[in-house]
């Protein structure tokens, strides 16, 4: 018979935490922006003209009101990731 090891309950690493280097709760424009980003890459849209055509369609729109362009996308994603 092979002995069977104490089995215990499992436990959350941190570096699993998905949020961990969040410092502050996203904005409604932020949630809104990922929300519509995932919904860009569940469709298939994995090239960056095709994803920033989809948000021009589906919103929400580029900073300031505007529509988005890669530039723009590109700019944006690397004020929201400082």
């Amino acid at each position: 018979m092979i002995p069977i090891a104490a089995v215990t309950a499992p436990t959350t690493a941190t570096y699993l935490e998905p949020h961990q280097a969040r410092t502050r709760k996203p904005t409604a424009y932020e949630d809104l922006l990922g929300d519509s980003i995932e919904r860009g890459f569940a469709a298939g849209l994995h090239e960056l003209d095709a994803l920033v055509d989809y948000l021009n369609k589906a919103g929400p729109l580029g900073p300031d009101g505007q529509a988005w362009t890669p530039a723009i996308f590109e700019a944006e994603m690397a004020r929201l990731g400082a």
